[in-house]
């Protein structure tokens, strides 16, 4: 599971029928640095089926691969990436260098 932010919509003139009711999402992957704000750690955007109703700016959990087609079984759904989560909140440990850096400043 990976931890992406919604960066926009798809609109569908049309969809598999097993599809329908749901909406889908543009979002980019964040690695840690991502989710520290930096811009460096913000992959290439993806489409994701949401039936979670998030929203532009919102963090998600995202299911991929055989995992997000699981959420369906029995039924088959065509799909490879799923938002299992919005969150509320991710907290992000400090690593060593940012400690090093933050006491070095404190000085």
């Amino acid at each position: 599971m990976r931890i992406a932010e919604v960066i926009g919509n798809v609109t569908l003139s049309k969809c598999h029928p097993s599809l329908r009711g749901a909406s889908w999402r543009v979002a980019v992957v964040l690695t840690s640095a991502g989710l520290r704000g930096e811009e460096s750690g913000r992959r290439e955007p993806y489409v994701i089926y949401d039936e979670q109703g998030a929203s532009e700016g919102t963090l998600i959990a995202v299911s991929e691969g055989a995992e997000a087609a699981a959420s369906f079984h029995p039924d088959q759904i065509p799909i490879d990436a799923y938002n299992a989560a919005i969150l509320d909140n991710v907290d992000i440990p400090e690593t060593s260098s940012e400690k090093a850096g933050r006491e070095k400043a404190d000085r």
